[in-house]
Parts: structure tokens; C-alpha cells; sequence
């Protein structure tokens, strides 16, 4: 053996990659003119791949663990280049480096209101946004179908893409659903994995893995929100002479309110307590006024209105008394085909039918 050959047997060609950039999906080792050395080392490391290509067409595929580079251990591309098992020279090929790990707190969102069908809401816009996890699951197809001859893949150029796709699936997954409005606001991790497992597969013709979708909002429109503020509002307060009570006792406790609304809170508790004096007196004075008069009956129950409400735009408002429906007719606010509900009603139902006696009849063509 002469002395340069003993030199080059020295000096083995060590082929690894560490990633410290943390959205790196894809590497490739470079080399100077691509040559690699018969029996070079190569170090894969845990959550990666390498991956052997021979003029453009993908060879061998070697997972974690440290190899020396053989005819036993490549296989594909021993048959591409039609090695004999004498052979010691070094061979061109280019290695990429699959990082399989997963990348994690990807941004998705949806940049346009969905129109979906809701059961108390009737038809209602919605917005959503979250994140997602995804990782390399066949790196062939991976490296096929996006990669290319690209050296350095990153999640930045995927990213778009894969944010289109789910919320495009996303808008048809939540059509099909039946899960009320409110109850996707208290179901966000379920309704996650529901649409994790619907949307996944639509990921593997990328040869990637959706691993998990977050949602982290899903929001209504802002006069959609006001209302079910309003109606939060009003069962909150309840029975209002209670809700009095309760808001004096807070601004005593508080030492008095200012202002127009310790007026208010004032004027709410002298009526609480002038209510009360008055129903203490009259308890007191009852045993007397049934000795000297007989009894009066009760007044007779006043019959509650009816309530309706109305459909603009997609969106429920509501509900009104029947003057505020007759106005709304004649001003043109409800039409004919205006769809229109009230509590004992089998479903909402055009105002034309309902109302017909309130819209103005055409009289017949004179003959």
C-alpha cells in the first residue's frame, strides 16, 4: 500500500446533519461535487431520515442508526449504479436529510366568514382560527410530491398551502355538522378531534401526518354577539325587584353609588322598600277590612301578547309585539316572503301567511 493510499484510508468521509432551526423540514448534505466515499460513515440520528438520490430518482431510504456505506446497506442504489461487490471507489449521489420530528404551533385561520345552518340561530356567519401539528410520514412521496431538488425545505413553504386545505375542508366538516353554536364554544377539544380526523387524509397525498388541530375561537358576527349579550342580560337579572335589591345592597356596601346611576340604584330600592311598607301595612290591616267588607275577587289575568320574531340578513331579531309587526308591514321593514317565528310555531314561516290580513290587498281589475 503506497502512502497516499494509506492517507485516504485514514480519513472516511463522516456524512450527518444536526438541525438547530427548528423548521427545517428537509437538508441536504453538501458535498463538492457530490462524491462520497465507498465506506463512508453515516450518522442518522433519532427523528430522521436520509435519503439516497441517484440522478434524480430516489434510491435507498435509511432510518436512525450509524451505517458504513455499502453494497449491503444501500441496496437501490447498488443496483443504479452497477456495483460489483469488489467495489472501493467513490460514487456520486446526494443525501437529504428528512427531519420526521413534529413541527408544531402552525397558524391556521379562516380569512373570510363560513355560512352555516344552525338550529337556534337559524343561518349564522362564522369565524375560526387555531393551530395545527404535522409531521413527515412518507418521505418518498414527501419528496416526490413538494420537495423536488429543493436543498433546504422549510414549514414557511408548505405552511399556506396546508392552511387552504383545512380551512377549506374545515368550511365543508362544520356544514355537515349538526353541533349547535354554543355548544362548539364549550367543545373546542372534541370538535378539534372530530375535524382532525375528518380533514387527515386529505394530508397523505403530501406523504405528511395532520398529528392534531387546536381551535382555539370560533366567533359570530358582532350584532349576532350583541343580541346574545342582551339576552345573557336579561336572565341574568331575572326578577327585577330582586335585581334591585341586589344592586342596592351592593352600592350600600360599596359606600353609595354617584352620579345619574346612584339615582337610579336609590330610586330602585325606595321603590323596593315603599313596595314592601305598603305590603306590610297591608297585611296588618287585612284582619280588619275582612271583618268590616266582604272580600273583592281578584282582578281577572291579563293575557300575555304574543311575540314574534323575524329573519334579516340570515340573522334572527326579536322578538316584537304585533303593533311593532304591523308597523314593520307598513313601512316595508317586513315583507311578504320575511320569514317570521313565534313560540308555538312548528318552524319559521313567511310573514305573507301568517300576517296576510295585514298586508294591503290589490283590489281586482276592473272589467
Amino acid at each position: 500500500m503506497g502512502l497516499f493510499d494509506w492517507i485516504g484510508g485514514q480519513f472516511i468521509d463522516v456524512i450527518d446533519w444536526t438541525d438547530d432551526s427548528h423548521d427545517t423540514m428537509v437538508y441536504r448534505f453538501n458535498r463538492q461535487g457530490n462524491e462520497i466515499k465507498y465506506g463512508a460513515k453515516l450518522i442518522v440520528r433519532a427523528s430522521q431520515v436520509a435519503v439516497f438520490v441517484n440522478e434524480g430518482e430516489i434510491a435507498d431510504v435509511l432510518t436512525a442508526g450509524t451505517y458504513e456505506l455499502e453494497t449491503k446497506n444501500i441496496p437501490i442504489l447498488t443496483t443504479l449504479k452497477h456495483w460489483d461487490h469488489g467495489f472501493n471507489s467513490p460514487f456520486k449521489a446526494e443525501v437529504y436529510f428528512l427531519n420526521t420530528k413534529r413541527f408544531i404551533d402552525l397558524r391556521w385561520g379562516t380569512k373570510n366568514p363560513i355560512m352555516v345552518r344552525d338550529p337556534e340561530f337559524a343561518m349564522v356567519r362564522l369565524r375560526a382560527f387555531g393551530t395545527y401539528e404535522i409531521r413527515i410520514d412518507d418521505p418518498k412521496v414527501f419528496m416526490t410530491e413538494i420537495v423536488g431538488t429543493d436543498g433546504h425545505f422549510t414549514t414557511d413553504e408548505i405552511d399556506k398551502q396546508l392552511t387552504n386545505l383545512i380551512v377549506s375542508k374545515f368550511a365543508t366538516v362544520i356544514g355537515k355538522s349538526d353541533t349547535p353554536v354554543l355548544d362548539m364554544a364549550g367543545n373546542y377539544e372534541l370538535f378539534g378531534d372530530f375535524i382532525t380526523d375528518k380533514i387527515s387524509e386529505y394530508f397523505t397525498e403530501y406523504g405528511i401526518e395532520l398529528t392534531k388541530i387546536l381551535i382555539e375561537n370560533i366567533s359570530l358576527p358582532p350584532e349576532v354577539e350583541k343580541a346574545m349579550d342582551s339576552r345573557s342580560s336579561r336572565a341574568i337579572s331575572g326578577n327585577l325587584d330582586d335585581y334591585l335589591k341586589y344592586q342596592s345592597a351592593e352600592a350600600l356596601a360599596n359606600g353609595g353609588a354617584s352620579g345619574a346611576m346612584g339615582e337610579m340604584v336609590g330610586m330602585g330600592a325606595g321603590l323596593a322598600m315603599g313596595q314592601q311598607m305598603a305590603q306590610s301595612m297591608s297585611n296588618s290591616m287585612q284582619p280588619q277590612q275582612q271583618q268590616s267588607a266582604p272580600s273583592m275577587p281578584p282582578p281577572p289575568p291579563i293575557s300575555q301578547a304574543i311575540l314574534y320574531h323575524i329573519a334579516r340578513d340570515g340573522v334572527a331579531q326579536g322578538p316584537y309585539p304585533m303593533n311593532t309587526i304591523i308597523e314593520y308591514i307598513n313601512n316595508g321593514t317586513v315583507m311578504r316572503d320575511t320569514l317570521v317565528w313565534s313560540e308555538g310555531m312548528d318552524g319559521w314561516k313567511e310573514a305573507g301567511v301568517v300576517f296576510s290580513n295585514n298586508f294591503r290587498q290589490t283590489p281586482p281589475p276592473l272589467i
